[in-house]
């Protein structure tokens, strides 16, 4: 069901306000450009600084406007178990495919408090589920034994996007939940890789700003067209790096007004406009990928 270019959606703010028609434009851009899928309200889209009632008003608006073109993974993580299970069911109610839900943040849960936080949420909510897992962010890991066990002992928790960036977990954990499970990598810069060891896709935060581009890596890939996707690779490879030379998601949102002009660019404190050392790096990227 998931697979391909599944962009992470920035969530465009103006006047400290979800911009509302800007967010449905960014929706059919992505549509039209080629992206599989959609993650509203994930690390990119601000998810942290949004109150629960703008959360689940833009997956809800995602979804409208998707309108069934591709599925919506609504972000629904938190770490808080209570407020993830509210996600969860609001993201139902939208009629979102799945929610994508990241190990709990902060409190530093061992594998068993994370066995019993993941258990909890599938065993209250028949949504499909992605789990996320992003140590850099989070501290915790999801392991390969736990996820083993989560896999086998819950049928909708169905994949997961794996931000590890250690490559040898893509083939453990494909042993591990057999192949039939679904593998999304989180990070661009190894997409690549991560898909010739049997991943199917990416959660992207590049494919906000190269949409088309990421599609057509991404079915380079599925189709074992290797030349292709590594061509694509290394044109693409200085805008993923580009996008995170200042905290995220500043220089997604500064590439993204220079792709298109008319989307709003208000980002919510902590997060600041990136330095222009960053907005340099993420010029010269946008021109090698042909994109200004």
């Amino acid at each position: 069901m998931f697979s391909g270019s599944i962009p992470a959606l920035v969530t465009p703010f103006r006047d400290g306000k979800v911009d509302e028609a800007a967010f449905r434009a960014l929706v059919d851009w992505q549509i039209e450009q080629g992206s599989s899928g959609l993650v509203p309200c994930g690390t990119t889209g601000e998810s942290a600084t949004m109150t629960i009632e703008e959360h689940n008003r833009v997956v809800r608006i995602c979804v409208e406007q998707a309108a069934g073109r591709v599925p919506v993974i609504a972000g629904a993580g938190s770490n808080d178990t209570r407020i993830a299970l509210e996600h969860m069911f609001a993201a139902q109610a939208a009629q979102a495919d799945a929610a994508l839900v990241v190990a709990p943040y902060y409190n530093k849960p061992s594998q068993e408090g994370l066995y019993q936080h993941f258990a909890w949420l599938a065993a209250r909510c028949d949504l499909p589920i992605i789990l996320y897992n992003i140590p850099g962010r989070s501290i915790v890991d999801i392991g390969v034994p736990l996820l083993h066990r989560l896999a086998e002992e819950f049928p909708n928790i169905v994949g997961l996007k794996d931000a590890t960036g250690n490559l040898g977990r893509v083939t453990a954990q494909r042993l591990a939940c057999g192949p039939a499970f679904c593998q999304l990598s989180g990070n661009d810069e190894t997409a690549l890789a991560f898909n010739a060891m049997g991943g199917v896709g990416c959660i992207s935060v590049t494919a906000n700003v190269a949409p088309r581009l990421c599609a057509d890596f991404q079915a380079a890939c599925r189709d074992g067209r290797w030349d292709e996707a590594l061509a694509l690779q290394d044109r693409l490879y200085p805008l993923h790096d580009a996008l995170f030379t200042d905290a995220s998601p500043g220089p997604v949102k500064y590439a993204l007004s220079r792709v298109r002009p008319e989307m709003p660019v208000e980002l919510r404190l902590p997060i600041t406009w990136p330095s222009g050392a960053s907005r340099a790096t993420v010029d010269r990227a946008l021109e090698i990928a042909g994109l200004v």
